[in-house]
């Protein structure tokens, strides 16, 4: 487990990337980009040309067009064809999200022309050009780092310079964490300037199973599908991590031991997500845990059920473009924008150092080494930020976010969203807190032999089956369709009743 980041499914990543170089060629064929012209001439009435070039992202093309007559661009954006798997649902829930923001916002955000599910040119939005001077990574990043790099925290920033642009972040995230809403799920225009939670939510992770790992879309929340409580969005979290044990066909299990620590993993994080377990950790009603019976903390749990607050998994420094004063003047890419568990919001923001911890070059206990450091400079601007909001919010998030990485909470709730770096994360950081020491002489690989016990017979016979099964498919390197019920009646078998663990 000496690399955070588990494996994507190499056979499926190489079939989407082909399909990917496809799609770029036919996007830039000047018959596309002419409907594209078309589009926005149709929706703003004026005559429309393309300004090059044309720019391709993560997961969106932007077209920037120049309208006659106006002095201003806008930007026709669409989702990215095979790297995007809900392009329709994306649109339309990312256009919610937005308009709802400048409505009931002061966070500055493009405004929005017109947004379509489909079109000459399928899914697509019309939105602002705004003029910035640079994002928000690059203020914080080394100076002159390749550009074919992911960005890291500039180690020798001024510390009053860090403080400022953090300061700037912390204000744009006091304003996000104001709205409340009922449910958990993804916002919907459900009637002119109106916006309810109907959709449901479409997660990173929902996108990177599909995409680089092949998981059938039946065993994911079905469409519409929306929650009322924390402990029931940890549950099909829980049950997601477990869809990828299952289903990633390739390169995700090296042998045996390695599966049976993904296993006992999963089955252990779905039975404490189903206990409503999770959504009370490192908080004072947090009387389960291990860790609980010598670390006494002093913030409460959220409301459980009723108080939900907006989450970006995408939120970072790079989507935030500044002016020449470094004022945040735009907030983009609010995709995989949703309603989520309060808890989410009381964590200190993962991209301190840019970086994700699952890919820090040093290791992750570097990362974690580094971030502590980091941390300090960003709580004391979170205080700054929030004796300057107007409007006060029922939590204080800097003592919340401070407590979180003292508990572990931070970790719980990155790995919960994160199949991918559940893994490492959930040993290094979880299990002991969880359920106390493991052995002193314990091998790595074989951490599941020291909570193995806490199975249950049928969690132990099911696990045993999954080792079976991928031991058997490690021989073949394919990628299966496989039958929709067929793929959930499988899910719930392996996931069982979770009725006789000894915990």
């Amino acid at each position: 487990m000496s690399k955070a980041r588990q494996n994507f499914d190499e056979v499926a990543w190489d079939r989407n990337d082909e399909a990917w170089e496809k799609s770029q060629k036919r996007l830039l064929l000047k018959s596309t980009c002419r409907l594209v012209e078309s589009l926005a001439e149709k929706v703003l009435g004026k005559r429309a040309s393309l300004v090059s070039p044309i720019f391709f992202g993560g997961f969106n093309v932007l077209y920037r067009i120049h309208l006659e007559g106006d002095d201003s661009n806008v930007i026709v954006r669409l989702p990215c064809p095979d790297l995007v798997q809900f392009p329709e649902e994306k649109t339309l829930y990312e256009a919610a999200t937005m308009a709802y923001l400048a409505q009931n916002t002061p966070i500055p955000v493009p405004s929005i022309f017109h947004h379509a599910t489909s079109s000459d040119i399928g899914p697509a939005i019309i939105l602002q050009h705004v003029k910035n001077t640079r994002d928000m990574s690059d203020a914080l990043a080394i100076p002159d780092q390749d550009p074919e790099d992911t960005p890291v925290l500039n180690p020798n920033i001024d510390e009053g310079t860090l403080r400022r642009l953090y300061k700037n972040i912390g204000i744009l995230l006091v304003q996000l964490s104001k709205p409340s809403f009922p449910r958990i799920g993804s916002l919907v225009e459900v009637a002119k300037g109106h916006y309810s939670v109907a959709g449901r939510p479409i997660t990173q992770n929902m996108n990177n199973m599909i995409q680089l790992a092949n998981i059938p879309k039946a065993v994911l929340p079905s469409a519409n599908k929306t929650y009322e409580s924390a402990d029931d969005w940890y549950t099909a979290l829980a049950e997601m991590h477990m869809a990828q044990l299952l289903f990633q066909h390739n390169d995700l299990v090296r042998s045996e031991d390695d599966c049976r620590n993904k296993y006992v993993a999963r089955y252990l994080f779905h039975f404490l997500a189903k206990q409503g377990r999770l959504s009370s950790f490192g908080f004072v009603e947090d009387d389960w845990s291990a860790q609980s019976n010598s670390s006494k903390f002093t913030c409460s749990r959220p409301n459980r059920s009723d108080s939900f607050r907006l989450w970006c998994d995408d939120l970072r420094p790079a989507n935030l473009l500044l002016s020449q004063e470094d004022d945040v003047v735009a907030a983009i890419d609010w995709e995989f924008a949703y309603v989520s568990p309060t808890q989410f919001s009381l964590d200190p923001p993962w991209w301190l150092l840019l970086e994700v911890p699952e890919m820090w070059s040093s290791g992750i206990d570097d990362w974690a080494s580094i971030y502590d450091l980091r941390l300090k400079t960003w709580l004391l601007a979170m205080e700054e930020a929030e004796c300057i909001s107007t409007d006060k919010l029922p939590f204080k998030l800097s003592s919340y976010m401070r407590e979180s990485w003292l508990s572990g909470r931070f970790w719980l709730n990155y790995a919960s969203r994160k199949s991918w770096a559940f893994d490492a994360i959930y040993w290094k950081y979880l299990d002991e807190r969880f359920f106390g020491p493991r052995e002193a002489n314990a091998s790595e690989d074989q951490f599941w032999k020291t909570r193995v016990h806490l199975l249950g017979e049928e969690g132990r016979r099911n696990m045993d089956i999954v080792v079976q099964r991928k031991m058997d498919e490690a021989k073949e390197r394919v990628l299966v369709d496989w039958d929709p019920s067929t793929a959930k009646e499988l899910l719930h078998q392996i996931l069982g009743g979770n009725e006789d663990l000894a915990i």
